[in-house]
């Protein structure tokens, strides 16, 4: 593992060292985690976001607190499920501390540390590969789409996309931005719609902040842009990540995705989720009703952060102190709206019925 294009990685000493997501674009910092305490507030105050980055750092706190707990399995199992309980919605945080937790049941207190350790490599490594085989699939129907209405291979491909789903959120190529870069990689014209994602702007600060690493031409817009453009026929595909994907095929991703994939609908556009299969949640049936949506600070929608003139990081008050603000994280998006769903094992109907037929092997 290696920090030069993913959001954490292992030190000298063997600490975790993540990216602060919080600080991107203006100012780029690293933030050794050493604990469990670490991990779950790194988790908490949104240092590292992304459902495949926060299973990462998940799995690594699970890690780190086996030292901490002496290598007492039944400490471990409680220092785990604090991490595990850190934040709701993205279920690959709880897939990963139980896929660690149920490995160290199998080590002795000798073995553990090492074991531990090699297992979080190893849930990183597999979506290192998982990404490779999303871009993959993900950029072959994209070209058949776009040749289907007539683009030929000198036109642009204009791709509308929300939140952030690149390798700040899922190493090594994200989910949702992972068909993009293989396009721009087989030398197709790719510009990229980039929604802000308001209150915490993950598309303007993360989102756009990676596509100009990469030199993809891009253009930050508003929220609720969006449906103007598609309907005066400026999107040809839209695709986002996901936190969580129901049984049914229900898609909980940052809050927003759902207006999308209406407007989507609306104007007979493509709407693809990307993820790795860690991110399906195969208890949960009805995602609209039974996936936890989390409730954030209201000082995220009364505050913005941005660089001013001077080129200092400034914290401004946007809204009026008595007025009250409400900040659901994420919400649903039902299965109808959605075109496909992008895995490593290639592009699944988004119903019950191809989901239990691709993953029976998981159920």
């Amino acid at each position: 593992m290696n920090g030069q294009y993913k959001a954490l990685w292992l030190n000298k000493d063997e600490n975790l060292v993540v990216l602060d997501q919080r600080l991107l674009p203006f100012e780029k910092k690293e933030v050794i985690i050493t604990n469990t305490q670490e991990c779950i507030d790194a988790i908490k105050d949104m240092t590292v976001r992304g459902a495949g980055v926060i299973g990462n750092t998940a799995a690594f706190g699970v890690y780190l607190a086996s030292k901490e707990a002496g290598f007492d399995i039944e400490k471990l199992k409680i220092l785990s499920n604090k991490i595990r309980e850190s934040r709701p919605t993205a279920v690959n945080l709880m897939w990963a501390v139980d896929r660690m937790v149920a490995v160290a049941t199998t080590c002795s207190k000798e073995t553990m540390c090492a074991v531990l350790k090699q297992e979080a490599i190893n849930i990183t490594d597999e979506e290192v590969i998982a990404t490779q085989k999303i871009a993959t699939y993900g950029a072959d129907e994209f070209e058949k789409i776009v040749e289907k209405k007539g683009k030929s291979k000198e036109d642009t491909i204009n791709i509308l996309t929300h939140c952030n789903a690149g390798w700040l959120a899922i190493v090594d190529l994200g989910s949702a931005l992972a068909p993009i870069y293989e396009l721009q990689k087989r030398g197709r014209k790719v510009h990229v719609w980039v929604d802000e994602t308001r209150p915490r702007n993950q598309g303007a600060n993360l989102t756009a902040w990676e596509l100009s690493q990469d030199n993809v031409p891009h253009t930050v817009i508003a929220d609720n842009t969006g449906g103007y453009l598609m309907q005066q026929g400026m999107v040809d595909i839209c695709i986002t990540g996901a936190d969580r994907v129901s049984r049914n095929g229900d898609v909980a991703n940052k809050i927003g995705t759902y207006l999308k994939a209406l407007s989507a609908k609306d104007n007979d556009i493509p709407f693809f989720v990307a993820l790795p299969t860690s991110t399906f949640d195969f208890e949960i049936y009805d995602g609209v009703k039974d996936i936890p949506i989390e409730t954030r600070s209201e000082d995220e929608v009364k505050f913005i952060r941005g660089i001013d003139k001077k080129g200092e990081i400034q914290e401004l008050q946007i809204v009026q102190s008595v007025s009250n603000a409400i900040n659901y994280g994420f919400d649903i998006t039902p299965a109808r709206l959605v075109s496909g769903l992008i895995t490593q094992r290639g592009i699944t109907k988004a119903d019950l019925k191809s989901i239990e037929k691709e993953f029976s092997d998981l159920l």
